[in-house]
């Protein structure tokens, strides 16, 4: 159990049967009476967030979370296809619990799958990936002297900007916190 001392920032509880996230906290010390805790919580189910205040004196069941690594096989109808690679089973996230993530996966891409008990609720991705380019314009020769980037599109649709030697077919590191090129990688 947690008490009101131990609320901060990314803390994770469990609120009638709900896992929640802090999102933002506070402390607040009047001059009389209890101190008090002011959360910025998010349903990490359905993304709902409230703000609430609690006494030094309130309790906390810790969320009932684990995440286990399994591997990206396919998107169905707007459903994300992920396998656990011990046990061949598998479990379906909605797009909004995959959320950004969507821009970076690709086929037996290995992810961190988030479970409230036995429901997958969300994935963490490996800070990066190795995407291959699809589209981009070719450069001329001095292109890269002005430091300028262009547009680039890889293969899971995602845009960014990328400096202007990088060329079709090309596979490049991406930062999946940021959504950044990176690097090139040599196959």
């Amino acid at each position: 159990m947690y008490s009101a001392s131990d609320l901060r920032k990314n803390l994770k509880i469990q609120i009638d049967g709900a896992p929640y996230v802090i999102v933002d906290f506070s402390f607040t010390k009047p001059g009389k009476g209890q101190a008090l805790y002011r959360c910025k919580l998010k349903n990490m189910i359905n993304g709902t967030q409230f703000e609430r205040t609690y006494r030094s004196v309130d309790t906390f069941e810790p969320a009932d979370l684990k995440e286990k690594k399994m591997q990206y096989l396919y998107e169905e109808d707007g459903k994300y296809c992920f396998m656990d690679t011990e046990t061949y089973e598998q479990v379906y996230l909605s797009g909004d619990q995959v959320g950004d993530a969507t821009n970076f996966l690709s086929d037996n891409l290995d992810a961190e799958i988030l479970f409230f008990g036995e429901e997958p609720i969300g994935v963490t991705l490996p800070n990066f990936v190795d995407l291959t380019v699809t589209v981009a314009e070719p450069w001329s020769k001095g292109d890269s002297v002005t430091g300028k980037s262009k547009p680039i599109v890889v293969e899971t649709g995602y845009s960014l900007q990328a400096p202007p030697f990088i060329e079709e077919g090309e596979k490049i590191r991406i930062d999946t916190r940021t959504g950044e090129y990176l690097t090139r990688v040599k196959e």
